[in-house]
């Protein structure tokens, strides 16, 4: 089991590519704190992860806040005795919209975004490393190929992730070689997060130019992500730090 005897933290744990990956970790040996800002969702991750025979603990909170992630970090202590991995997945992303069309909302929904998406990731660290040190482990950022390339209409969403993948590269440098600090950068995922990039009928239309611009023909799923993750987490990948890896489908090529 590459995760045995490992002790993860996993936001944004109740969905998507972090329910996936609640699963997956548990599935490789770990024990799994799954936090989220929806306590019912983290409740049926944990429970889910016990049905298939792994061990899991939720807690809700809110990754925009110190006391959230401090919270999680407590869960895993309280329950566990230590911390050795975190992913710290939880992201948000509003309407795509031109910037010369914002309006004093999207200026808001900047602001959200940058609290959950940057904030979010800089507080789990903070409530995080002490513990992470001492077990030589690993943190994983959920960044976004939105911040390392660029596309019309996405400015806000793009300068939050852009800042995710810069913060991974600072936390690396400030905690080695104690602790591992690295991002995954989804392409476009089947996720509930897509549908606010291409919503409705306009992701009939959509979908398929973006299918086109990836190499290996498809969308990512959250499978792909959780196992990226993982690897980036597990002991596997102990000589790499301060790496943000594009999880593209060769997007970038």
């Amino acid at each position: 089991m590459r995760l045995k005897d490992e002790v993860a933290i996993i936001t944004g744990g109740g969905s998507g590519m972090g329910r996936t990956g609640a699963l997956r970790f548990a599935e490789e040996g770990a024990k799994v704190v799954v936090a989220d800002l929806n306590g019912v969702a983290a409740e049926e991750t944990a429970q889910m992860v016990k049905d298939a025979g792994g061990e899991a603990v939720a807690v809700q909170g809110d990754v925009a806040t110190l006391e959230g992630n401090q919270n999680a970090v407590q869960a895993a202590l309280d329950n566990y005795g230590k911390l050795s991995i975190v992913w710290a997945n939880a992201g948000v992303a509003t309407s795509v919209k031109p910037l010369l069309e914002a309006d004093e909302k999207d200026s808001s929904h900047f602001d959200l975004m940058y609290r959950v998406n940057v904030k979010g990731p800089w507080y789990m660290a903070q409530a995080a490393m002490p513990h992470l040190k001492e077990q030589d482990g690993s943190m994983v950022i959920t960044a976004s190929l939105s911040g390392l390339t660029a596309r019309p209409g996405n400015s806000a969403y793009s300068a939050t992730k852009g800042a995710a993948v810069q913060l991974t590269r600072a936390l690396a440098v400030e905690f080695a070689p104690n602790v591992r600090v690295n991002s995954i950068c989804p392409v476009a995922t089947e996720t509930p997060m897509q549908d606010v990039f291409t919503p409705g009928e306009m992701g009939d239309v959509m979908k398929p130019k973006i299918v086109a611009g990836i190499p290996m023909g498809r969308l990512a799923n959250t499978q792909d992500m959780a196992d990226a993750a993982l690897f980036l987490a597990s002991r596997e990948a102990g000589m790499i730090t301060g790496h943000n890896l594009p999880v593209d489908g060769g997007s970038l090529c």
